[in-house]
């Protein structure tokens, strides 16, 4: 079992930033693939990014490329998503994810986190 805890979310201009952290605990929770979806009001939940276990790979939906950057520490079992130049059209809610593959993370997975609200408006 993974338990995810996600934090940073708030209220933003567009063009500023904003850092959401996701924080796994459990007994297995060092050794999955992470990632973020969000679920803006009336749409459907949709990917935006995941990062291998490990580090060494990151995904990103074509949307959020150069813009936002997913890290993580795996001595705090923690994940970063680093959202720059944040648009309108970024409100959504954001929730954390995690599985035991990489593709089954930007699918889907089966732990997921509560989520946590980002709303971009002047």
């Amino acid at each position: 079992q993974v338990r995810l805890a996600e934090s940073g979310g708030g209220l933003v201009q567009p063009g500023g930033s904003l850092r959401l952290s996701c924080q796994a605990s459990g007994r297995t929770s060092s050794s999955v693939a992470m990632g973020w979806f969000r679920q803006a009001p009336g749409k459907e939940r949709a990917f935006i990014a995941a990062i291998t276990w490990t580090g060494g790979m990151t995904h990103y939906t074509d949307s959020v490329k150069g813009r936002f950057t997913l890290s993580r520490n795996n001595g705090e079992n923690t994940v970063y998503l680093q959202m720059n130049n944040l648009k309108p059209e970024d409100t959504a809610v954001y929730y954390c994810n995690a599985d035991f593959s990489l593709r089954a993370t930007m699918t889907g997975g089966r732990y997921w986190g509560q989520g946590t609200q980002v709303t971009v408006s002047s």
